[in-house]
């Protein structure tokens, strides 16, 4: 994918080692990371994972004004098929960037790179990012029962919803944003 795009408000692009500050502000949360497949970041350790994001090609930071305020996961997995996932600082919560910068990231998939379908796994507790989902257009295809354990609680597992968007989904319903 594109090093950069832009949406409305905000640019999409690859991460930087220098990102580390921004990053620690939503991975050291353990509101915003309780969902996430990891751990709660320290301070120390987003110095790393800054520098690691940087030299991957799954993830972008969403950056307002100067600010890195989210940060996106997009994963081929094959056949045409992308895994997109999204975590955002708490701060910036509710304000429209998750949705904004995931539609253009979607956008810019099918439009441009010629994504066939585009899938998220999400835990059936995470009401936010179930509604954010659907917000996108995308549909739920499965329910995998008690998937991954819960964090903090001993054998304890959550079931996990899988949405999806096929890009000819997409253009039905956004016609004028796929090339021909």
């Amino acid at each position: 994918m594109s090093s950069a795009f832009m949406t409305r408000r905000m640019t999409v692009r690859r991460f930087r080692a220098d990102d580390w500050e921004d990053l620690a502000e939503i991975l050291t949360d353990k509101d915003v990371t309780y969902f996430e497949p990891y751990d709660t970041f320290t301070r120390e350790a987003c110095i790393k994972e800054a520098a690691s994001l940087a030299e991957s090609d799954e993830f972008y930071a969403v950056e307002l004004a100067g600010k890195v305020i989210g940060k996106l996961f997009f994963s081929n997995k094959g056949f045409g098929s992308y895994e997109l996932g999204y975590t955002f600082n708490k701060s910036y919560q509710g304000q429209g960037f998750a949705f904004e910068s995931t539609t253009g990231l979607i956008e810019y998939a099918f439009s441009e790179l010629g994504v066939r379908r585009i899938f998220a796994q999400i835990c059936a507790r995470n009401i936010k990012s179930v509604h954010l989902a659907e917000r996108l257009g995308m549909r739920r295809e499965a329910l995998y029962r008690e998937m991954y354990p819960r964090k903090g609680e001993e054998g304890v597992f959550d079931d996990y919803y899988v949405y999806a968007l096929l890009g000819k989904e997409f253009e039905a319903l956004h016609p004028s944003t796929i090339k021909n």
